[in-house]
């Protein structure tokens, strides 16, 4: 039927503008994915999108629609740590890595996804790479222990494509939250947990909401530059959620900083792996606020 019918409820404006119900929300964004719309038809859902936004029940949908349609990976002997990356380094150094490294020494199985959105910042997968973790060509089990990057188009295509529809309209669109809240291991057996971050305050209530609809195992803070990392600088407020029941697990740091942590003067990729194998020798101390993440991950993989 296309996806003209959903453009008449959602393409209204700002005041005029309906919610679809979540059936309805996985079958518009599941034609998106499969390319059945036309291209003016994908610009057009992505800026009534933008000026309506998301709600949770919609949001659920187009999870559905994702999971429906994504690649899964087997499952792992541990839960399995879910860290999208997608803003990549803008003026701090992204950390994500770190991340993602740290939880691995803690024997976690660790998996990074992610692709570049702008060109001019460096994401995760380059200074992963720096690293010595490739990015996948197929999927697989992830090892306890194991970090591994799986870029968006292994998982699924479509919702690549979506998400490079903002090179041409230069604007986000709802793609750049899906990816933030689904799951590569959700049909199969096997657990994993949701890192999700947000950029700006008024999204913190809306992704809570989603994560309870849809049952969901997350942290979700207020991520550095859009990144699931915590601000090496002050801690962030941090909300767990098991089986889509929320807990307050970290109150965020207020007043003025005592002093900042000894981060890399430069955001390259070699400058960023430098700086993180110096951390995880011992040579630098990991930032309090990243020490308090993972902390609460392992706690969170405790209670699924």
């Amino acid at each position: 039927m296309g996806i003209s019918q959903y453009l008449k409820v959602i393409a209204r404006g700002k005041d005029g503008a309906r919610a679809l119900p979540r059936e309805q929300a996985a079958d518009l964004l599941g034609q998106v994915l499969d390319g059945t719309a036309s291209d003016l038809e994908v610009g057009a859902f992505c800026i009534a999108m933008r000026v309506k936004g998301e709600t949770p029940e919609e949001m659920a949908g187009f999870l559905d629609a994702v999971h429906e349609r994504m690649e899964m990976l087997p499952a792992s002997r541990r839960p399995l740590v879910v860290l999208p990356s997608y803003n990549g380094a803008r003026k701090l150094p992204v950390l994500t890595p770190l991340l993602a490294l740290l939880l691995a020494r803690r024997g976690l199985p660790v998996l990074v996804h992610g692709t570049a959105t702008e060109d001019r910042r460096v994401g995760s997968q380059d200074v992963l790479a720096t690293l010595g973790v490739s990015a996948m060509q197929a999927l697989g089990t992830i090892e306890p222990g194991e970090v591994a990057f799986a870029p968006t188009a292994l998982l699924l295509p479509g919702l690549e494509r979506l998400l490079d529809v903002r090179r041409t309209l230069g604007l986000r669109n709802s793609a750049h939250s899906i990816v933030k809240l689904m799951d590569p291991l959700l049909p199969v057996a096997g657990d994993s947990l949701i890192v999700s971050s947000y950029t700006h305050p008024e999204y913190a209530a809306s992704m809570a909401a989603t994560l309870t609809l849809t049952g969901a195992d997350a942290l979700l803070l207020r991520g550095t530059e859009g990144e699931p990392v915590a601000d090496p600088r002050r801690t962030p407020q941090m909300d767990g959620f098991v089986a889509g029941h929320p807990q307050r697990l970290q109150e965020a740091q207020g007043g003025p900083l005592a002093a900042l942590p000894s981060l890399p003067t430069a955001i390259d990729a070699a400058s960023t792996a430098a700086w993180i194998r110096s951390v995880l020798d011992g040579t630098q101390p990991v930032p309090a606020p990243i020490a308090l993440q993972v902390e609460h991950i392992l706690h969170l993989t405790r209670a699924m």
